[in-house]
């Protein structure tokens, strides 16, 4: 029977391209699907052939890009809430009520609370998908949260009193006062623990990164499934002629990102031009906030809005980045070293599974300000990343992945 799917996200690109790639694998399928999610996104949405519904509109994306508390290691966290969470609750609850009917299911990423608020209410099939494994808690390993180790060498107590210390001192203060307000209108109870339980949807939660990346972990929820890295760009778009002569008139360049979201990365930006200028490298900047750019590039340094990276990265030497998942997993399935230098949220935890599987480097920003160049001779110089990266690049397989995730998606109903 074909299904009404509402896949709705909050977040930048990285959280939208896998809802994107998902929606059109479950299309193909014959199912309707409908995409919920900031308007920023609208056009990229429908030109791949999917519905969507505004949740939130694009002046709301453009102020929480332009907040500078965005990439902050400590206020990040509630900046993301007040401006992105919080708002879209009732928002969400609303599109997915108006929208629901006896075929209807839901696929929410983490923060999408009022897709579990529908649930609860509404009794609308759904699974939480969670694209990074910073998300799910352990008392064996719960990786890296921003700059804090919380690996197996913490004690579990001392993982399970931080956990508690920080929902009751700081999520839930931040969440819980107007999500359960909402829930008492709807003659729901309060919640707590929200970002230990209540993100997990109990029907189905999906890991959409592969279990070589991030282990399973006791403490997870036992219905949890990881499908692999889901992958999605703009693959089938012919490279602009600029790129295209760029790549071809010297050697494999680097490929440097901040991230879509970021937009004060200068620092970043600066260091790794001056890196570039000081070792002959030639370098790819991809950036739609262009103002965040050395207002002059040095020969063989050249910006460009937007490149497709599965079509790039194969013809990269290395690539330098934010550790946004679905950059990292666009560079693994190429095979392409990765030198991560993190913002913030999930970004550190992944940046250190990267260099823990010997695919790369991650160092944090101050660092990286201070040995940028030192950094890329070490990784361009190491023949045993590129060697495992060679290694791990047949074990992203997207097809697979994406096809395990819609199998699980149509069990719901």
């Amino acid at each position: 029977m074909p299904l009404q799917v509402i896949l709705p996200t909050i977040g930048s690109s990285g959280d939208v391209n896998p809802v994107i790639g998902l929606g059109l694998a479950l299309k193909a399928r014959g199912h309707r699907i409908t995409v919920a999610t900031n308007a920023y996104f609208r056009d990229q949405v429908e030109d791949h052939g999917l519905g969507f519904v505004e949740l939130g509109t694009r002046a709301e994306a453009d102020e929480i890009m332009g907040d500078p508390d965005l990439w902050h290691p400590i206020r990040g966290f509630g900046c993301v809430v007040r401006r992105a969470v919080l708002p879209n609750i009732s928002r969400l609850y609303a599109i997915i009520a108006e929208r629901r009917g006896p075929s209807s299911v839901v696929a929410a990423t983490t923060l999408c609370l009022g897709a579990r608020l529908a649930q609860e209410r509404l009794g609308v099939p759904t699974a939480s998908l969670h694209l990074q494994p910073t998300v799910f808690r352990s008392p064996a390993d719960s990786g890296r949260l921003g700059f804090l180790d919380l690996g197996p060498h913490v004690p579990a107590l001392v993982k399970r009193l931080f956990f508690q210390l920080v929902d009751a001192a700081y999520v839930d203060r931040l969440i819980g006062p107007r999500l359960n307000a909402i829930r008492a209108e709807l003659g729901l109870g309060p919640v707590s623990h929200i970002f230990r339980d209540y993100i997990h949807s109990p029907e189905l939660v999906l890991g959409l990164f592969p279990d070589w990346f991030a282990p399973p972990q006791p403490g997870w929820p036992a219905h949890t499934f990881l499908t692999g890295f889901v992958l999605h760009d703009e693959e089938h778009r012919e490279l602009t002629p600029e790129a295209e002569q760029f790549l071809g008139a010297g050697p494999a360049p680097l490929l440097v990102t901040a991230g879509s979201a970021a937009t004060d990365r200068d620092a970043f930006f600066s260091r790794t031009v001056a890196a570039c200028a000081s070792m002959g490298l030639r370098a790819m900047l991809v950036t739609n906030h262009p103002r965040q750019l050395p207002a002059s590039l040095p020969p063989g340094v050249a910006a460009f809005p937007y490149l497709p990276f599965s079509r790039v990265l194969p013809r990269c030497s290395a690539i330098v980045h934010h550790g946004g998942i679905g950059t990292l997993a666009q560079a693994v399935r190429a095979g392409t070293p990765q030198l991560i230098v993190p913002n913030s949220h999930d970004q550190p935890d992944n940046g250190q599974r990267i260099e823990r599987l010997g695919l790369g480097i991650w160092m944090g920003p101050l660092r990286y300000r201070r040995g940028a160049a030192r950094a890329l001779e070490q990784l361009l110089a190491s023949r045993e990343i590129r060697e495992r990266c060679a290694a791990f690049a047949p074990r992203v397989d997207g097809r697979r992945s994406v096809g395990l995730a819609c199998d699980l998606i149509e069990g719901l109903a």
